[in-house]
């Protein structure tokens, strides 16, 4: 169930951006009730390789934070996930930090589910703090990661960790006062001013477009920022052995909902991007994923470099317009797929972790239905890594990748390519 308030920033994507804690359902058992906070696991990697992991805290000091005006610099936290030589003797990263797990409870996009019922700092990800890169890989190809509207960047981490396991450096970006929560060093925490935002804007279309285009013109700077500071940052903010290590001459982006368009508009307004992959992130200022018009300059303009459209099931060039504009327009490769029974949250760690909070807390089944559609877990999870993979070895790596993304390799019955 969706309120007024809840229906936030679908900008890039019909984003379901829940601005009020989520309500348990009737369905949760007394003895569920009773029973200590539910803590989740994460998917281990496919990829040959263990996973190392850093965290950087940014800051630009060339503007004025875009949300709060007050704030002469504007400041990020990112992380960088890459294949580790060893990981024996350091510990397994956090999904999300105390303060980020504790915004991250009260402010969700998650339907039917009780956030405060959830350990969300209990989580460990396969990835581990400060553990030493594999040098005999050398140089990394560098693949950004943008989340959804009012997400953290650790939503993505089944992906990312994926994705470093299989020898690439992954660039994980929170854009602060959009995602739920930032921890920054020292324990100070930001919160998502979205919703008090959507609630200045709202009923008026005009302000809530603006709103809309403000809100991907942030990130976009954000993911600019990155890249120029990245190279620059590296050697005094790193541990040494990743210096020298991180190929920018071969950059790629993916994302979800705001995060796929954020990823498609970054590489039309930035040259170094050379790939860029969009799972189920519409390309309008539109608050429908089947809205016509309101495009933005990537949808209109199209790209003249590859991209991938990975959408939940019903979304494809005859149901998303902007997806359709960018498509006719773009001379670059371009491919697209749906997954049959995929739900918009199937795209991020929702699709491991709903499940089990259904199962400890005894919610409905179509609560996980109404989060993360029909589609298994596993099947989900192992069609959307090997896509992504697929993607990022053809173009930055030269490598075939056996006919998958031309749907002809059957490995993966779900998908419907278009």
């Amino acid at each position: 169930m969706q309120t007024r308030r809840s229906v936030i920033l679908s900008a890039a994507a019909a984003v379901a951006l829940s601005a009020v804690p989520a309500r348990a359902s009737s369905a949760v058992s007394a003895a569920s009730r009773k029973a200590g906070p539910v803590r989740l696991t994460l998917p281990a990697p496919s990829g040959p390789h263990p996973v190392g992991t850093v965290s950087l805290h940014l800051v630009d000091a060339s503007r004025s934070d875009p949300w709060i005006t007050a704030q002469p610099y504007r400041e990020l936290m990112i992380g960088i996930r890459y294949p580790a030589r060893a990981v024996g003797g350091y510990p397994a990263a956090p999904q999300m930090l105390p303060g980020e797990a504790t915004g991250f409870a009260a402010l969700n996009s998650f339907t039917d589910v009780p956030g405060n019922r959830v350990d969300w700092s209990a989580t460990r990800t396969h990835a581990h703090e400060g553990a030493p890169v594999d040098r005999g890989m050398g140089p990394l190809p560098v693949v950004c990661y943008s989340p959804g509207a009012g997400d953290p960047r650790s939503l993505g981490t089944t992906l990312c960790d994926d994705l470093a396991s299989r020898g690439y450096a992954v660039v994980t970006v929170d854009h602060t006062y959009d995602a739920s929560a930032v921890q920054f060093p020292g324990g100070r925490v930001e919160s998502s001013v979205l919703p008090t935002e959507f609630d200045k804007a709202y009923p008026d279309p005009g302000r809530i477009k603006a709103l809309l285009k403000k809100t991907l013109a942030v990130r976009v700077a954000d993911i600019r920022f990155v890249l120029d500071e990245l190279p620059r940052a590296l050697p005094g903010a790193l541990p040494g052995a990743l210096r020298g290590m991180l190929d920018f001459g071969h950059i790629g982006m993916f994302g979800q909902s705001a995060g796929g368009f954020t990823a498609l508009q970054a590489m039309h307004d930035d040259s170094r991007i050379a790939a860029a992959a969009d799972l189920d992130g519409v390309l309008a200022y539109v608050q429908e994923d089947d809205t016509a018009g309101n495009l933005s300059t990537v949808a209109a303009d199209g790209v003249d470099r590859p991209f991938l459209l990975i959408g939940k099931d019903g979304n494809d060039l005859s149901t998303v317009p902007s997806w359709d504009a960018l498509w006719r327009n773009s001379r670059g490769w371009h491919r697209g797929l749906s997954l049959r029974g995929a739900e918009h949250a199937t795209y991020t760690d929702a699709e491991a972790l709903v499940p089990q909070i259904a199962r400890q807390l005894g919610l409905p089944r179509r609560t996980v239905v109404e989060n993360i559609g029909t589609i298994m877990p596993r099947h989900a999870i192992a069609a959307e890594r090997a896509c992504l993979a697929a993607f990022f070895d053809r173009w930055l790596r030269g490598r075939d990748d056996d006919g998958l993304l031309d749907g002809s390799s059957g490995r993966y019955p779900e998908a419907r390519f278009f």
